[in-house]
């Protein structure tokens, strides 16, 4: 296993600002509909509009990777964004399994942190909340299954999910956590999870100032997206670390989102909590990753050994090595 330092010893500034002058951009270029139709996210747009923003860090990657001028050949760009090989294999492997539940697990971990709070009030024997949504979405008088085979097939959907997420988070992760993060590793390890973190959280800013995830659209609501997303970010970020790899990054992602509207799953009939707390990054989620990550340090996570995943182009070749 190679060490940080196979990433380059300086920051490539140049190229980070590229990076993130061409996903900003491009994020505002995708959402300009929205903003000039008139109807914010009420537009039926705006689901085909946050999909297709997703893909925009992946684009940025191109002109940030030209301008590095590190990784030549298509084998040294994959090593470089992380995409291949997958070295150490089990490790690997592993931990992307792992994300697809450990998502869904801090997202419910939130929701004790709601009920136990009094943010929320929740209702696990009848579900009210969720089935009353579910009756206004349906022609009046028809007949569902019992409450609790229906959310346990949503919850059984969430790693499906996840699954069925990984084009999308791939198009996000292999620009933040693909090529950002290790751009910036040489800062050390915890500069380079928070910024990366919190320009991700930015990055967000054309749908977060309408008012995406929590109904603030101004400031506050783009300023708790970047402390969310650095949170998130520093969980998501150690499996790059860790595994060299971008796709435990990438099944974490997608199983984020996949778990997003659990808590719909359990709201008690009437009960309409903030997102500002009770949403999927909310302050209840901040203190739940808060919490991980202390116990991640307290068992040496962040330890220099545990965070030397190859992030780098191809080595040398063997005879230059021994030259």
């Amino acid at each position: 296993m190679t060490t940080p330092a196979a990433v380059g010893t300086r920051v490539p500034w140049l190229a980070v600002g590229v990076f993130a002058a061409a996903s900003v951009v491009l994020s505002w270029l995708v959402a300009l509909p929205l903003w000039l139709g008139g109807q914010g996210l009420a537009d039926p747009l705006t689901p085909l509009v946050a999909a297709a923003m997703m893909f925009t860090p992946a684009l940025a990657t191109i002109p940030a990777l030209l301008v590095e001028r590190r990784a030549r050949g298509a084998r040294a760009v994959l090593r470089r964004l992380g995409m291949w090989p997958l070295r150490p294999l089990g490790r690997t492997l592993g931990w992307s399994a792992a994300m697809i539940f450990v998502m869904p697990l801090l997202a419910a971990a939130a929701l004790v942190v709601c009920a136990v709070t009094g943010i929320a009030r929740f209702d696990l024997l009848g579900f009210s909340g969720f089935m009353d949504t579910l009756r206004t979405t349906l022609p009046a008088g028809t007949e569902l299954p019992p409450a609790a085979l229906i959310v346990t097939l949503q919850l059984v959907a969430i790693p499906i999910g996840a699954l069925l997420n990984i084009p999308f988070a791939f198009g996000e992760e292999v620009g933040w956590r693909g090529w950002l993060l290790p751009a910036l590793r040489p800062l050390g390890v915890w500069p380079a999870l928070l910024l990366s973190g919190a320009f991700w959280g930015f990055w967000h800013a054309p749908l977060i100032l309408l008012g995406y995830n929590f109904g603030e659209p101004n400031p506050l609501g783009l300023a708790m997206m970047v402390v969310g997303s650095m949170l998130i970010g520093v969980i998501i970020g150690w499996t790059r670390l860790h595994t060299g790899s971008v796709w435990p990054a990438v099944l974490a992602h997608g199983a984020f989102n996949a778990s997003a509207g659990m808590g719909a799953l359990f709201l008690a009939a009437g009960e309409a909590p903030p997102p500002t707390l009770a949403g999927p990054i909310g302050v209840a989620m901040w203190l739940v990753c808060a919490v991980v990550i202390a116990v991640m340090v307290a068992c040496g996570a962040f330890r220099p050994s545990a965070v030397s995943g190859e992030l780098g182009p191809d080595p040398a070749p063997r005879a230059a090595l021994s030259a």
